[in-house]
């Protein structure tokens, strides 16, 4: 799979740019197309630079009042890459790095990959309560014979249908 995609990043991508690009050039010319390449390429890096000291402040403010930046930083990893598709020449590549640099879209993606890959690092853990470790009873081969199980703490009572 892995290579698949490497493939396709590395030949079918560029191949779309160029195919873009000479469709572009044949409807508004040569020279219009080269201008709108070097403008959409100056204008992303003054979109990237603002919304990266946007995107860095909100990650200081984070810390400042002491909460982990999670948002904050997936903001910036996302801003990272809106700006490297922008300066990348190519209609297709300025379309994905404006739609990760522009804030309205950007929630959106930013929403799916957590989505994603969270579950994708936890697993689907399945209607039913959410415990992790995941615990199971004894093993009927003894191999958790002699093994103690000390747990100190509180419980409290939690109300299932207020659980996502």
């Amino acid at each position: 799979m892995p290579f698949l995609l490497l493939l396709f990043l590395f030949v079918a991508v560029p191949i779309l740019e160029i195919y873009v690009i000479i469709q572009v050039g044949q409807a508004i010319g040569a020279l219009w197309t080269i201008a709108l390449l070097i403008a959409d390429s100056i204008l992303g890096s003054l979109l990237m630079r603002a919304q990266g000291r946007t995107a860095w402040r909100r990650f200081q403010l984070a810390l400042s009042e002491g909460r982990i930046p999670a948002r904050e930083v997936l903001d910036g990893v996302l801003v990272i890459f809106g700006g490297a598709f922008l300066l990348t020449p190519g209609f297709c590549s300025d379309i994905v790095g404006a739609l990760l640099l522009l804030p309205p879209t950007r929630a959106v993606i930013r929403r799916i990959a957590v989505r994603r890959f969270s579950f994708q690092l936890l697993g689907d853990l399945g209607p039913g309560p959410r415990v992790w470790p995941p615990r199971s009873g004894p093993r009927a081969d003894g191999a958790d014979a002699g093994r103690r199980f000390d747990v100190d703490g509180t419980a409290t009572e939690v109300d299932q249908r207020r659980l996502p």
